[in-house]
């Protein structure tokens, strides 16, 4: 029997509310992102707030009112 599979009987075998206890440890932590995944997230998105503001100096890009677009996302 693997790791895996001992742990599951082992863990199986625990009263219900230490079952939900694991089973809800588990479940956060497939949603947790390492650290380097963060960090990699917070480049990109430097990068393109870096992106849109050359745009714009450049005359580019002219955006738009907060209202219109608050009202554009709303339909």
């Amino acid at each position: 029997m693997s790791a895996a599979q001992d742990l599951l009987q082992a863990a199986l075998a625990l009263p219900a509310h230490d079952r939900a206890d694991v089973a809800a440890e588990l479940l956060a932590s497939l949603h947790e992102r390492p650290e380097a995944d963060r960090q990699d997230v917070e480049a990109a998105w430097a990068h393109e707030i870096e992106r849109r503001a050359r745009r714009v100096k450049a005359g580019d890009s002219a955006g738009e009112a907060r209202a219109d677009g608050r009202a554009r996302l709303a339909d």
